[in-house]
């Protein structure tokens, strides 16, 4: 057999070639670039391969595209070089493939303002972009979690149960947020990829009862579950060895830095939501692991871009397995399966 019939080369040019696939899905369908748009990518060495598909799947409907290397870094919205965000300001399309999420950054925001549709994918990797959750049909899936509409106005009672042992009530705070579909095709939009998820803010002062993380944590598959116990919208305790320690910590710290204010607001459950994904599965990236079709997901922290009172700059978020989620006479997730019809 030759080098270049060696199945790790033939393994090796399916992934490319699936990858370019899910990149042209991005390019065509998430943003639905036209020929006359200026394209900037920016990436990292970490998702360099990433971005040099998405490049070359944008160079087949524009030429006005370019593709940019900043260096990586390891915290969440940390600035990109100057020459990055001037270049961020002028496009018509941002796309950016990076280790670290550059959502939060200011160069960010200036280029939304100045009306750049922006994807964002941090944590990317070759394998999430050819046979994860960016392999879904995005346009389907839009047109599924729009239907959901009818289902979620005026019910706001949920409850949350898992095998593991979730068992958790709440009243609903806002309306359901049903944009998180992949879908950027407006001037200023913003979306993370892979996505495909429905949330909501939870009314502050109304959750309580038990939540089992047995998925991941902040993009860490767990050994263990962490155990999380609610009193009227707050977590009041937490349990479940090393994992449950380092969240405790990081609450910790967070305390200390904030407004005295806001230190109370510190363990507010932010967020709930459940996954409409297919094509994902549990991978140790945030992005992916809350989108898996049929899982559900709370976030802890702030709470504001919802419309809450919570504004700490911080969350975490845990991803729990095969729920059962209710709301009022209506099956929104069984066992892990999405149902959405009334009972």
């Amino acid at each position: 057999m030759t080098e270049e019939n060696t199945p790790d080369t033939i393994n090796s040019e399916e992934l490319v070639e699936s990858m370019l696939i899910a990149s042209r899905s991005v390019v065509r369908t998430c943003m639905q670039i036209r020929p006359s748009e200026h394209v900037l990518v920016v990436t990292d060495p970490e998702c360099s391969e990433v971005g040099q598909s998405l490049y070359e799947a944008a160079a087949e409907v524009t030429d006005r595209v370019l593709l940019m290397m900043m260096p990586l870094t390891q915290k969440k919205g940390v600035e990109p070089p100057d020459p990055v965000a001037e270049l961020m300001r002028q496009q018509d399309v941002v796309l950016i493939a990076t280790k670290s999420s550059l959502t939060h950054s200011r160069a960010r925001r200036n280029a939304s303002r100045e009306n750049a549709r922006i994807a964002s994918m941090p944590g990317i990797t070759s394998e999430i972009l050819a046979k994860g959750g960016m392999t879904a049909d995005y346009g389907a899936m839009k047109k599924e979690i729009s239907g959901l509409n009818a289902l979620l106005r005026k019910r706001t009672m949920v409850k949350v149960r898992s095998p593991s042992g979730t068992d958790l009530a709440f009243t609903t705070g806002a309306r359901w947020i049903l944009e998180d579909n992949g879908i950027c095709n407006r001037p200023g939009q913003i979306t993370n990829l892979p996505t495909g998820k429905v949330f909501v803010l939870p009314k502050e002062g109304t959750a309580n009862g038990k939540i089992v993380i047995d998925g991941s944590l902040d993009g860490v598959i767990l050994d263990e579950p962490i155990t999380l116990l609610v009193e009227n919208g707050n977590v009041i305790n937490i349990s479940g060895g090393q994992h449950a320690e380092n969240m405790i910590s990081k609450m910790d710290s967070i305390r200390a830095t904030v407004k005295t204010s806001q230190i109370d607001k510190v363990a507010t459950l932010a967020e709930f939501g459940f996954g409409m994904n297919a094509r994902s599965i549990l991978s140790g990236s945030q992005l992916e692991d809350q989108v898996v079709r049929g899982s559900s997901y709370i976030a802890i922290g702030d709470n504001s871009s919802l419309g809450g009172t919570s504004k700490v700059g911080y969350q975490i978020r845990g991803v729990m397995l095969k729920p059962t989620v209710e709301l009022e006479d209506v099956d929104l997730v069984v066992d892990g399966k999405v149902t959405a019809r009334k009972r």
